[in-house]
């Protein structure tokens, strides 16, 4: 039986697993398998936080799974970060920084940062950011190529801006396009992910 390889736009407040075998678990949280019918074997390639949106690559095909989790292949994310990003904090993010990573501090990898004159276009999150009135926020586009626990929002974090929202949009050359929270699109196959210098200059409207 031939593989089969999916886009799923996560939404906020999901697991990135298809079931859970913790009963109480079970019955407090939501899991990817209540957005789609997907077939027996079907893998997340890597993974987002609860909290996290966005791109999410699932698979039948392990040796798909190996091939878009390799170190060269870049995952673009947008950060909403509580506080308007100084170019100090750019430079420390592009750097790498210093994060706690089971229970021990790593230094990032090198990453591609760049500020957002203005909010992208996302679709509404499903639990309000915050009020206006607690300050301004700014939006970053980071690019990395590693993929820590949680380590977005460490970076932010460490760098002075924690992060509010976050949404992944890229995973080497595919985008999350048109998809919406929950939308799911089943693919013929996944182009060879890779480092891609010009995808943030051509990236598409989302």
């Amino acid at each position: 039986m031939p593989h089969q390889h999916f886009l799923l736009y996560k939404p906020f407040g999901y697991l990135s697993q298809f079931v859970s075998e913790n009963a109480r678990e079970a019955r407090k949280k939501k899991f990817l398998g209540e957005l789609h019918e997907f077939p027996e074997g079907t893998m997340a390639i890597g993974r987002l936080d609860e909290d996290s949106e966005g791109l999410l690559l699932l698979t039948t095909d392990g040796r798909v799974s190996e091939r878009v989790r390799r170190k060269d292949v870049e995952k673009e994310y947008y950060a909403q970060v509580d506080g308007l990003l100084t170019d100090e904090a750019v430079t420390q993010l592009q750097q790498g920084i210093e994060i706690a990573h089971r229970s021990v501090l790593y230094q990032t990898l090198p990453a591609r940062v760049r500020r957002l004159e203005q909010a992208p276009e996302l679709p509404p999150r499903g639990r309000k950011i915050r009020d206006d009135r607690h300050g301004p926020t700014s939006w970053v586009s980071l690019i990395v190529t590693e993929g820590k626990f949680r380590q977005i929002r460490k970076m932010t974090a460490a760098a002075g801006f924690p992060t509010l929202r976050l949404v992944r949009v890229r995973v080497g050359t595919i985008w999350l396009g048109g998809l919406g929270p929950g939308d799911v699109q089943e693919v013929a196959d996944f182009a060879l992910p890779g480092p891609d210098p010009a995808a943030t200059a051509a990236q598409p409207s989302i």
